[in-house]
């Protein structure tokens, strides 16, 4: 074969090799329009801020392929608020993104979109990643669910524990490592091993709030409740404008059927964080089972002006609107509600 010839054929081989090449990456990575690709701030904005069309723009954002981490795990931050099965699907997908750091979103949007039990179905399958701080977080994803709400995940979950257990008691000792230690003993049930971690964790940082008050519970569980109810009053009485405490206590009272006496605290934690949500829901649903009904409408009224993206609050509010026969408002919401996110599941109930 003439060598002009030969050249000619090895030429025409890679042409037909990099066409091939560029026509799979052009399947691989369809073209995003541009309307879209421009469209990141306006979308995160809208979610922010409970706007009409928030729940479609946010979709369109997080299923585009050329989407930046750092972006992807901003827009995951909002996505509890807008469920819907797309929704899922999105953040189901992004359990299996290349970058740990939107896995760990994806698995904050999974807890924020999906019951317990089902769950596991899909953080189960991570528990074995390959990126310790993802296991980390699909365990503690999981901890406190039953061994029926589990299903087939409560041996992997038992293992991951496991394995964790040993990697925390071979960490240098510090006050994080000893609150961890105890939520796993609290998962399996060693009350005892539980107290003495957490008791390790308040030695080497007294001001720890939360292992505080994990602290209380451990000690309620074991039927040590005079004890629990001495611990929260020496510290409220060091710190009385701890809204944390404040409602920790409204919580505990609640805990032991002292509704009156709960809805103080909690009022009082709202009243120095008003604007900490969860504080305020915790405080409406106490008011509604004291019968409370307009206190509790008030203040979900209050959650939803401060935080118009809060879907909790508003389906909550829908539904304490319906007690009461103020219909008008129902459907005021209900079509906030469809402007926000046509395919919400309350919607698609029938609320």
């Amino acid at each position: 074969m003439p060598q002009s010839r030969r050249y000619l054929l090895i030429s025409l081989g890679l042409a037909l090799v990099i066409l091939v090449g560029w026509l799979s990456l052009r399947t691989a990575a369809p073209m995003v329009p541009d309307a879209i690709k421009h469209g990141y701030s306006e979308a995160l904005s809208a979610a922010r801020a409970g706007q009409p069309g928030a729940a479609r723009q946010l979709y369109q954002q997080l299923a585009r392929p050329d989407l930046s981490t750092k972006r992807r795990v901003w827009l995951h931050a909002e996505l509890p608020n807008y469920p819907s099965p797309q929704a899922l699907r999105l953040a189901d997908a992004d359990l299996q993104n290349e970058a740990p750091a939107v896995r760990l979103a994806a698995i904050k949007s999974v807890v924020g979109l999906v019951p317990g039990g089902q769950r596991s179905l899909l953080l189960g399958p991570i528990l074995d990643d390959q990126d310790p701080t993802v296991r980390v977080a699909a365990v503690n994803a999981l901890l406190g669910l039953s061994p029926d709400e589990l299903g087939l995940y409560f041996a992997p979950l038992q293992q991951a524990i496991d394995a964790w257990e040993q990697v925390l008691k071979g960490e240098p000792a510090d006050a994080q490592t000893y609150a961890q230690l105890a939520r796993l003993h609290l998962h399996n049930a060693e009350l005892k091993q539980a107290q003495d971690a957490l008791e390790n964790s308040l030695r080497l940082a007294p001001d720890n709030l939360s292992a505080l008050v994990m602290q209380i519970d451990v000690l309620d569980r074991q039927g040590q409740s005079d004890a629990a109810r001495q611990l929260l009053a020496r510290q409220l009485k060091a710190q009385p404008e701890s809204a944390y405490l404040q409602h920790a206590l409204g919580l505990w009272l609640l805990h032991h059927g002292q509704r009156e006496l709960a809805l103080l605290g909690l009022s009082k934690a709202v009243e120095i964080e008003p604007d900490n949500k969860d504080y305020r829901y915790d405080l409406a649903t106490t008011l509604h089972s004291a019968q409370e009904l307009e206190a509790a409408q008030n203040q979900l009224q209050e959650i939803v002006q401060r935080h118009p993206a809060d879907r909790k609050a508003r389906v909550l509010l829908i539904n304490y609107w319906k007690e009461s026969g103020q219909l008008q408002n129902v459907q005021i919401l209900l079509a906030q509600l469809e402007q926000l996110n046509p395919d919400d599941p309350a919607l698609q109930q029938g609320l």
